[in-house]
């Protein structure tokens, strides 16, 4: 039995340490030999300090800043949580949010629903009460972790920022132009904007 056997074990170890760990030490090797940056997480450093990722979204509150889409990824933003709402488009607690539950002391049941979202973008934007948003604005992505944000979505906030900064308008537009890529391949996704580059490119405009 130990002869019939043998081929199998024999096989199981040899691929066990071919696809466990030579081909991921090659694939490791030549990535960061080829792919510096993109293996090492397309990390973005400021005065030594690693600030964030182009790849991940993060959370910016201050009005000086462009804010991100908003997210369900755990509390917010959660890298080891990455997820939508999983919420239809029809759900009333998509639609309408829910109230923090007062009995559950230890937790936080409370979720902010477009309604809640739109009443906030406009609120903190200046915009009028049924000004027209875009869709990212508003809603949270099936990550929860997008990094950049429409070229609309950044054109409201544009008066803002230029606001809470006291930079002219047209200099704020200029940066958001500038960091805003075109779709892929002419045909690709759409056109977008990079929220943590943007914001290190206001805040290097100083």
């Amino acid at each position: 039995m130990l002869k019939q056997l043998r081929p199998a074990i024999v096989s199981t170890l040899a691929f066990t340490l071919l696809l466990g760990l030579v081909f991921p030490a090659v694939i490791t090797v030549i990535s960061k030999a080829a792919f510096s940056d993109q293996a090492n997480g397309s990390l973005i450093e400021k005065d030594g300090k690693v600030v964030g990722s182009h790849l991940i979204g993060q959370s910016f509150t201050k009005p000086i800043y462009f804010h991100s889409r908003p997210s369900a990824a755990g509390s917010g933003y959660d890298g080891g949580a990455s997820s939508g709402s999983n919420l239809g488009p029809t759900s009333d607690k998509l639609i309408n949010g829910i109230a923090d539950d007062s009995k559950t002391k230890d937790s936080d049941e409370s979720f902010a629903g477009i309604k809640q979202l739109a009443a906030a973008y406009r609120e903190e934007n200046g915009l009028a009460a049924n000004a027209p948003l875009p869709a990212d604005a508003v809603t949270k992505s099936a990550s929860g972790l997008d990094p950049e944000i429409s070229p609309e979505n950044a054109a409201l906030q544009a008066p803002r920022v230029a606001k809470a900064r006291k930079m002219p308008l047209e200099a704020v537009k200029q940066l958001v132009a500038q960091n805003t890529a075109s779709r892929t391949f002419g045909v690709l996704g759409e056109a977008r904007v990079n929220v943590l580059n943007l914001n290190l490119a206001l805040d290097a405009a100083k």
